[in-house]
């Protein structure tokens, strides 16, 4: 089947767009505007590609950009064509193992549909409405909680310099009763939305029997379950799954002489695998199989910390398990996989 590959780098006004024709040829198509007539005037664009290649199929590539892209990959989708968004890093990456020196709004369109066509990277699926929304409520809550600890961190520096009287300790306080406010107004959205959807209030529950995850990194771990079976669409295994958050081992040797510690891959969301962690912290300290499982390591001359990687990321496989096959989690069933 004769796809034609598109190649987009998103701003927030403007879109640069290549394509890398089914002959393996890059062709740049020129510059849209980012809004709904742009995205029109995109498709016919491509259409006429399209037609003029005998294309069969249409595959949308662009790195996220803050965002700017999800509104086109959405009009895409509705357009029955095929989007990526692949890492970035992993697109500079590939760029520079071929040699692509060159750092340019166009070269970046070109460079993107020459990745694509290279690599055939996994289709985008949205996250359900209901799911999205409560990943953007955590953003939020992330947001106002790093604002509120930086705004903290302030006042306490200025009662150590003996400042904490004037205009500036007022305005400190003033915005930090603002944060404090804003802060539990959204976990309040928080509660309100997950008893306006049941289904995930149940995942949600189901998701706590595990070790290691309780209030704090539960709704992370939900979205991330979420956002996996939509990439693989419900397919994917533990090892994709731990590669995809950067928990996978990754040795570093060569010949005799040339070896240093497996370090994990650290590719992914960082924010997952410090809750990921966090957890793993907490549930070895309970009788349960996460213990069994982290003091057999140690018991076998693994250090520590890397015990505990371990068990962060038996927490992520158990948790897969369970939300793919809706179920609920069996202590007895844990502790002999271990």
């Amino acid at each position: 089947m004769a796809v034609l590959i598109v190649g987009v780098d998103v701003s927030q006004a403007q879109l640069d767009v290549a394509v890398y024709t089914p002959q393996g040829d890059i062709e740049y198509l020129g510059t849209f505007p980012n809004d709904p007539s742009g995205w029109e005037d995109l498709a016919q664009a491509v259409r006429r590609q399209q037609r003029r290649w005998q294309a069969d199929q249409v595959h949308l590539v662009m790195e996220p950009t803050g965002g700017y892209e999800q509104p086109l990959a959405r009009f895409a989708l509705k357009q029955e064509w095929l989007v990526s968004l692949p890492n970035p890093r992993q697109v500079r990456d590939w760029a520079r193992g071929v040699g692509w020196r060159a750092k340019t709004d166009r070269t970046d369109a070109q460079m993107l549909a020459a990745y694509g066509a290279a690599t055939a990277p996994p289709c985008w699926r949205p996250l359900p409405e209901e799911v999205a929304q409560l990943e953007e409520l955590l953003d939020r809550r992330d947001e106002l909680t790093e604002m509120l600890q930086q705004e903290r961190n302030r006042r306490h520096a200025l009662q150590a310099q003996g400042s904490d009287r004037g205009p500036v300790a007022a305005s400190l306080e003033g915005h930090i009763a603002y944060l404090e406010q804003a802060l539990t107004e959204v976990e309040e959205q928080i509660r309100h939305h997950l008893n306006q959807h049941p289904h995930l209030k149940r995942k949600v529950s189901r998701l706590r029997q595990i070790p290691g995850i309780g209030p704090r990194n539960v709704l992370y771990i939900l979205v991330l379950c979420y956002r996996w079976g939509m990439l693989t669409g419900y397919q994917g295994n533990a090892k994709g799954l731990t590669a995809y958050v950067g928990l996978d081992p990754v040795p570093y040797e060569s010949g005799r002489s040339v070896r240093r510690p497996a370090r994990i891959s650290r590719e992914g969301n960082r924010r997952i695998r410090r809750y990921l962690f966090m957890g793993a912290l907490g549930g070895v300290r309970g009788q349960n199989p996460l213990r069994t499982f982290y003091l057999r390591l140690v018991g076998r001359g693994r250090p520590k910390k890397v015990a505990l990687v371990a068990a962060a990321r038996k927490i992520l496989v158990w948790a897969w398990a369970i939300f793919r096959d809706q179920t609920t989690f069996d202590p007895l069933r844990a502790g002999c996989r271990t």
